[in-house]
C-alpha cells in the first residue's frame, strides 16, 4: 500500500525525532533508542500534529524505507538506523556480500577518493545491495555516483559491517582503497 502525503511528513518528523533529536518534542530515548509510544504519540500531538497509535502503526508498517520497529511488546518504537545522537540498535555483526554500493553527490567524489567514506553526523556509513538503491539514495544528494564498495575483503581486512532490520547495511568507514571506480556502471549518471 502506498503512503499518503500526511503520512509521509509525519513520518519524517518521526524520523527527526527517533533519528537526531527526540528533545524537538521534549522526550528521551533509551540507551537503544526506544521511545515509549505513549510519551511519542503526545509529545508530537503538544507540537501541534494529529497523530494517534493507529497513524503510527500505518506509519511503521507502510514506510517504504521501513524506518522503523516497535518493540515485542508494542509499548516502544524506534529508528532501525539513521541516527546522529548516541544509541546502540543493539546490531549483530554480520558478513557482508562480495560488493556493497554508496550513492552520493558527484561534488564529494574528490573528497572521497582522498579521505574514503566517511560517517560525517551519522553512526555508521549507510550501503545499499544493489546498484538501484545506491542510486536513489544517492539522487538525494545532487548529480548522482554509484560507489562500488568491495565489502568481502574489507569485512576479511578486519572491518566490521552490520545488517539492519530494514537492509540497510552499516560500517564506520570506508577507506578509499575498498572503492572501485573503474567500471562504466559507477561512473557519473546523467
Amino acid at each position: 500500500m502506498k503512503e499518503n502525503r500526511e503520512d509521509i511528513e509525519l513520518g519524517k518528523f518521526i524520523s527527526l525525532i527517533l533519528r537526531h533529536s527526540p528533545d524537538t518534542i521534549g522526550i528521551t530515548l533509551d540507551a537503544h533508542g526506544w521511545a515509549k509510544i505513549e510519551d511519542l504519540i503526545k509529545g508530537i500531538n503538544n507540537a501541534g500534529k494529529r497523530i494517534n497509535f493507529e497513524t503510527l502503526e500505518r506509519i511503521v508498517k507502510e514506510n517504504n524505507k521501513q524506518r522503523y520497529s516497535f518493540s515485542d511488546d508494542r509499548t516502544k518504537v524506534r529508528a532501525n538506523q539513521g541516527h546522529s545522537i548516541d544509541v546502540d540498535v543493539e546490531l549483530a555483526e554480520s558478513i557482508p556480500p562480495k560488493h556493497l554500493y554508496h550513492g552520493t553527490s558527484r561534488r564529494f567524489i574528490d573528497s572521497i577518493m582522498d579521505l574514503g567514506i566517511q560517517k560525517q553526523s551519522r553512526q555508521y556509513v549507510h550501503l545499499s545491495m544493489d546498484f538501484d538503491t545506491a542510486r536513489s539514495v544517492g539522487e538525494r544528494h545532487g548529480k548522482v555516483i554509484v560507489l562500488k564498495i568491495n565489502s568481502i575483503t574489507m569485512f576479511n581486512n578486519g572491518h566490521k559491517f552490520y545488517l539492519s532490520k530494514n537492509g540497510v547495511w552499516l560500517t564506520d568507514s570506508v577507506p578509499v582503497e575498498y572503492i572501485s571506480l573503474q567500471n562504466k556502471d559507477y561512473l557519473e549518471l546523467e
